[in-house]
């Protein structure tokens, strides 16, 4: 999905493809997006795949990162350690988790918001 490099706010959706899109021309592995829009008043979207390792993980983050700047989208927030096994950015109405897989399973957000349909991205 092309966007714009005028582009500076994008719909919910429309960002959270956008994201699963860069992530995975990065090679992520099983991306999913969550509709959260009638389970949560934190975010609308949650966007979650995983990465092969720490450093691949690491160099996914970046790439969403630069490319999403392009576009004029910065998050507000991240967190977790590059070098660890998880890292999470808040681009407001969509929230990306990013994990290797031992972390997926041991977070297990797909269980949790289990009652969020899943977004067909592709």
């Amino acid at each position: 999905m092309a966007v714009s490099s005028t582009t500076t706010t994008l719909p919910g959706l429309q960002k959270a493809e956008q994201i699963s899109a860069i992530a995975s021309e990065g090679k992520a592995e099983d991306i999913v997006i969550l509709d959260l829009r009638e389970l949560s008043n934190i975010t609308d979207y949650f966007v979650i795949f995983s990465g092969t390792s720490p450093v691949h993980l690491r160099a996914l983050g970046d790439r969403i990162e630069k490319q999403m700047r392009e576009i004029g989208i910065k998050p507000g927030q991240t967190d977790g350690e590059r070098g660890a096994g998880w890292m999470v950015f808040d681009y407001g109405n969509v929230i990306v988790h990013a994990m290797i897989k031992d972390s997926r399973q041991l977070f297990d957000l797909e269980r949790l918001w289990g009652d969020a349909p899943r977004i067909d991205w592709e």
